[in-house]
């Protein structure tokens, strides 16, 4: 079976909006084109993505498959065609991924400052599968934060950032100072495995709202400051490890200019 690219940005404007009128809007095009378009899509698939109710959309477990390996499809395609028309512009580019909290500008204004005639882009690097961008073509190099998957992939480690403990501010701990491993030992903590979030806002929401303490790298909880939020360093707790990333077959001049230039501007003092 071909998959309809059309129909499968079309089951992403749905999903993420979780509303068949406000998807419709968003692709201009009729609601009850989209709603067709949709149940054909099941067909094609041979399963129910969607639950429909009279007042909201919900994904059903092949649904929610369908949307996290959709996101990768679509950016892959779009990746593609880009790369294509700088094919026939006589464009060099490349392209750094980057993990939440991590700040890559330093980097790239050195590495423009070397290769002026190189357009750079960044890509989001999904903090549950932050190699994904290497792997499927959108990124050259990644500006990460271990664990990963490293198969096949060159590390240029680059040191580590702490970790701090976040919770509500209404938490008991959350007038101390710092705390220690210790401190948090009988609190219910939010962080892999335990319990799996699909992004960082909702892990975040999940905290503030009373469900727990995550461990979380400093330049995350820096990111995302809320005030609902208290966010206290934990003085024996390991870091967070930084790297830099590219795939071990790419062996391109910029790729290697870039990880050098970006290893050392990057790297802690």
């Amino acid at each position: 079976m071909d998959l309809d690219l059309r129909k499968l940005r079309y089951f992403v404007a749905v999903a993420e909006r979780r509303h068949f009128g406000r998807a419709a809007e968003q692709l201009y095009i009729a609601q009850p084109v989209l709603s067709r378009q949709i149940r054909a899509f099941e067909r094609e698939l041979e399963c129910t993505l969607l639950v429909r109710t009279t007042r909201s959309v919900e994904l059903t477990a092949a649904g929610k498959q369908l949307y996290e390996e959709a996101l990768g499809i679509l950016a892959a395609v779009a990746t593609a065609m880009r790369r294509v028309h700088d094919a026939d512009r006589s464009v060099r580019r490349l392209a750094v991924a980057f993990s939440s909290g991590l700040h890559v500008s330093d980097a790239l204004r050195a590495f423009a400052a070397r290769h002026p005639d190189v357009e750079t882009d960044v890509v989001p690097a999904h903090w549950r599968e932050q190699d994904a961008p290497l792997r499927d073509g959108r990124a050259h190099v990644g500006y990460l934060r271990r664990p990963f998957n490293e198969a096949g992939l060159r590390i240029v480690p680059l040191g580590q950032e702490p970790r701090v403990a976040c919770m509500p501010a209404t938490h008991p701990l959350a007038c101390r100072d710092e705390l220690t491993s210790a401190d948090l030992a009988g609190e219910r903590m939010l962080d892999i495995p335990r319990r799996r979030t699909h992004s960082l806002e909702e892990k975040f929401e999940l905290i503030a709202s009373g469900h727990g303490i995550a461990l979380v790298p400093l330049s995350v909880v820096r990111s995302y400051s809320r005030p609902d939020l208290v966010s206290l360093p934990v003085t024996d707790a390991e870091g967070a490890e930084v790297c830099l990333a590219a795939p071990a077959d790419r062996r391109e001049k910029l790729v290697r200019d870039f990880l050098e230039i970006a290893a050392a501007t990057l790297r802690p003092s």
